[in-house]
């Protein structure tokens, strides 16, 4: 009976909205990793920017449309800005001015100066956007039982947001691959393994960089709306740790792959949830208390993932030949 509440505990993790987000935004770092070799550590800077583009759209009255489409452009512009002067940097230098610039967007979004428009440090709570989002939904109210998931339709946490995320997923993994398959996804392929063979066939290496970037951040953008409305937009929340689990979600499904990134975060989430619980209910308190539970987890993920680099670099789904990277 214990393992079978255990893997439905498990199962209903897998399906999370934040799963979801995390699926989204290891997609739109699978474009710049996986498939153009763009070290970028910076990923969480597009999520938060979605995130505040939305809910400081909605919270001033704009309709949910116009709201997404705001938060897409506030990352569609940072990652020109962004990208102009860095794309020429390759490796290590891209890597540590992506990861700076993240925490630039961090910083300023939690300052008390914009205290009256991000909340500052506090952050922007869900009341007041997620209900422009919750009126979209086509379910009844109430709530709705499938097998052992058993849901409120339009609860915060509930179906609606579920079937969205899941839905959003599908659609770009559908995206990528098409993509992968057609004339540009191959430049960006041959990019990722040789950019300079790229460059002497005649093709402008920095403007499918570009292209590359803004795809993904607007991916992430995504990510970061299917992120907060469950919850609320909290900005370190979104910070230097975000982008380590989208990295991590990313490698162990499998960079430059189609549902590596889906798999990822799934396993990702999951293996989390299982350490933290098997941890609290079989270690006494008196050794491990629930809060170093939650920490033992990261710690065995990030053994996890050391191993797995070491021993499968190329990830549960990916191919070992996609690990030629020009840096």
């Amino acid at each position: 009976m214990y393992f079978i509440e255990l893997l439905r505990a498990l199962s209903a993790e897998a399906l999370a909205p934040t799963t979801a987000a995390f699926a989204i935004a290891a997609i739109g770092l699978n474009i710049h990793f996986g498939f153009t070799g763009l070290i970028n550590m910076g990923q969480a800077a597009f999520l938060l920017l979605g995130a505040y583009g939305f809910a400081i759209s909605i919270s001033n009255g704009l309709p949910l449309g116009l709201a997404v489409i705001i938060a897409l452009v506030c990352s569609l512009v940072f990652a020109l800005i962004l990208g102009v002067p860095t794309l020429k940097l390759r490796g290590d230098y891209l890597a540590i001015v992506t990861i700076c610039s993240a925490e630039i967007i961090r910083y300023v979004g939690r300052s008390s100066v914009l205290t009256s428009t991000t909340g500052g440090s506090n952050g922007i709570p869900g009341a007041s956007y997620r209900e422009a989002f919750t009126a979209l939904s086509p379910l009844p109210d109430g709530q709705t039982t499938i097998l052992w998931f058993s849901y409120e339709n339009n609860g915060v946490n509930g179906w609606w947001i579920r079937i969205v995320g899941w839905s959003i997923v599908a659609l770009l993994c559908l995206l990528v691959f098409l993509l992968s398959r057609s004339p540009w996804g191959r430049v960006l392929k041959g990019i990722r393994e040789d950019e300079d063979a790229v460059r002497s066939l005649g093709k402008n290496v920095y403007s499918y960089k570009m292209q590359a970037l803004v795809l993904g951040a607007l991916m992430g953008s995504l990510a970061g709306i299917i992120y907060v409305l469950p919850s609320s937009v909290q900005p370190d929340s979104m910070g230097r740790s975000m982008t380590f689990f989208i990295w991590t979600a990313l490698l162990l499904g499998g960079a430059a792959t189609v549902f590596g990134p889906v798999l990822g975060a799934i396993l990702f989430f999951v293996t989390r949830l299982l350490v933290r619980t098997l941890a609290g209910d079989f270690i006494p308190s008196s050794i491990m208390n629930g809060q170093q539970a939650e920490q033992f987890s990261y710690v065995l993920v990030g053994i996890a993932l050391m191993l797995l680099i070491i021993f499968r670099p190329q990830g549960i789904l990916g191919k070992k030949k996609e690990l030629a990277f020009s840096v």
